[in-house]
């Protein structure tokens, strides 16, 4: 049986596996994590690249999870490093109905909420604020932002993580990863995109792998990878060139003219 757990610590990691972990992100799984500090080690060691498949996500303070699995079976690791199987129910995932599945640090997670801010109080009917202004403000607030592959928190997001982020900070929860964003949103033609829409880009019968928040025509506001912040800009050739559409969310009014 599932049992309740909240975040002790003001950012966790989301894990692929108890050993996902390298040398280069002790500052991720130390006992008061630190993602400046994570970021700055990364950078140095040239090692970013290296999270695709070990990182998954974020938690911060005081956001619920549920610790799966059977109660024999839920902790792995030395007696100073235990790591628990949970799902981030306010963080949907194609992966696990109950939210996105993945391994944490127990020591990061406690029985009860701690006394902190979060977003945990966000659900799934938007507020009445929560409309393609109100959307494109808050994601404006993370220009200059460091991307980090899987990275959902003030200092660090990836760009499926800015768009729910932004979206939960108006009280709506969509789909973590841009391929289930994809999929939650009404598909569109590029052309007919409005300001607070998405675009999305896919390689040649791929799912899509990176989402954008159309601040106006042919022009977006992300969280490049290739980069190093988040930017706003217009689509370059390259963009183009993977650009399969765009999405819009049902229950987010879109606006009709350019909100640049």
């Amino acid at each position: 049986m599932d049992s309740h757990g909240y975040v002790t610590v003001p950012v966790t990691a989301l894990w692929t596996r108890p050993t996902a972990p390298r040398d280069v992100d002790g500052w991720a799984v130390a006992p008061r994590p630190d993602v400046a500090a994570w970021l700055a080690a990364l950078d140095a060691a040239r090692a970013r690249t290296g999270l695709h498949g070990r990182v998954l996500t974020q938690l911060e303070c005081c956001e619920p999870v549920l610790i799966t699995g059977n109660p024999a079976d839920r902790t792995t690791g030395s007696t100073d490093q235990r790591w628990i199987q949970v799902v981030a129910p306010l963080q949907p995932s194609r992966l696990d109905a109950r939210g996105y599945p993945g391994w944490v640090l127990a020591g990061h997670i406690g029985e009860k909420a701690p006394d902190c801010p979060s977003l945990a109080a966000s659900t799934d009917r938007p507020e009445a604020g929560a409309d393609a202004t109100a959307f494109i403000a808050v994601a404006r607030t993370y220009l200059g932002v460091h991307y980090l592959w899987g990275g959902m928190c003030d200092v660090a997001v990836d760009c499926s993580g800015l768009v729910h982020r932004s979206l939960r900070q108006l009280g709506v929860v969509i789909p973590r990863d841009a391929d289930d964003q994809y999929d939650a949103c009404e598909h569109i033609t590029a052309a007919e995109a409005s300001p607070g829409d998405l675009f999305f880009f896919a390689y040649e019968g791929g799912r899509p792998h990176h989402v954008g928040i159309v601040t106006g025509p042919g022009r977006m506001l992300h969280a490049p990878e290739s980069g190093a912040v988040v930017i706003e800009e217009p689509l370059t050739p390259a963009r183009k060139n993977t650009l399969i559409g765009a999405g819009r969310l049902p229950f987010l009014p879109s606006l009709t003219g350019d909100a640049g």
